[in-house]
């Protein structure tokens, strides 16, 4: 995983400026809404579709687009996805540098969020629903990655690849359980 979870975007979104804005709960509505088009959309091809990404940790400063992971049981299930979302307007991206998850472009009747489509077993997911729980689990791991998403949306407004590069320590460390253990030894 090179980065925080969901930093591959779109070459357009590339172009904007990096803001990091306060919790809002109404991320938690966004992603229901997302959730029950793409259930429905995927029906049983759908193991489960999970909101991951800072928007899913309340309290927790963000980039304010939500992150959804469409989950499927199999990579060989990947392209019939792929087919049933783009059936309700989503566009597909590929897997723009991260392979084992695959990126679409909202339809434009939904609020602005990102979807990825993963299979079960894939490193990408382990990671995304792994650092997210942490976040959840920890409220001072969650200020100080907010903190540091803060700092860095400000150095990097208009640079996103060093805003990502700048998290990727940080998300590695907590992905290996570093974080904790630091915590534990003060």
């Amino acid at each position: 995983m090179n980065g925080a979870p969901h930093d591959a975007i779109s070459p357009e979104e590339r172009a904007e400026p990096v803001v990091v804005v306060p919790y809002d709960p109404a991320w938690e509505g966004t992603f229901r809404r997302v959730r029950e088009r793409v259930a429905g959309a995927l029906g049983d091809l759908a193991v489960g579709v999970e909101h991951v990404g800072s928007t899913a940790v309340p309290g927790l400063a963000a980039k304010p687009i939500v992150d959804v992971d469409a989950i499927v049981r199999r990579a060989e299930d990947v392209p019939e996805a792929i087919r049933a979302l783009a059936a309700i307007g989503y566009a597909h991206l590929g897997d723009l540098g991260i392979a084992g998850r695959e990126a679409f472009r909202a339809p434009s009747d939904l609020p602005r969020h990102h979807l990825y489509v993963c299979a079960v077993a894939t490193p990408e997911l382990r990671a995304h629903l792994a650092f997210r729980d942490a976040l959840r689990a920890d409220r001072a791991l969650a200020e100080r990655y907010a903190a540091l998403k803060r700092d860095l949306a400000e150095r990097y407004r208009d640079d996103r690849d060093a805003y990502t590069e700048g998290k990727s320590a940080f998300v590695r460390s907590v992905l290996r359980g570093e974080q904790k253990d630091r915590r534990r030894r003060r």
